[in-house]
């Protein structure tokens, strides 16, 4: 997707601050954050949303959510507990239409 923010963001052609990183995976932080530690894990192909996840993504999908797990270990985010979001199209709050996994967490 040419016009692809997060794709950009994956092809390394745009700047950000990747946490982590693996063959289907780009851990960034989010640049609003809406908690003391705010990232998105996007996936390297291009989904447009959880609306477009086809059967051959169940795998994919379910990597993510265990991708999310160690990002969160990683991030000392165990003990204290941690959440994850998902938006689903523009009225949800999606703002880009690539599928990503908000992983919030760092509250006292």
């Amino acid at each position: 997707m040419n016009d692809c923010l997060f794709c950009k963001i994956v092809a390394k052609e745009l700047p950000s601050a990747i946490i982590y990183e693996n063959d289907n995976f780009l851990v960034i932080k989010d640049i609003k954050p809406l908690a003391p530690i705010h990232l998105l894990i996007i996936t390297k192909k291009h989904i447009s949303s959880v609306d477009h996840l086809a059967i051959n993504d169940k795998e994919l999908i379910g990597e993510m959510i265990l991708t999310a797990q160690q990002v969160a270990r990683d991030q000392g985010l165990r003990e204290r507990g941690y959440k994850l979001s998902f938006n689903v199209g523009r009225g949800s709050g999606q703002l880009i239409p690539h599928l990503h996994l908000h992983l919030l967490g760092g509250w006292k």
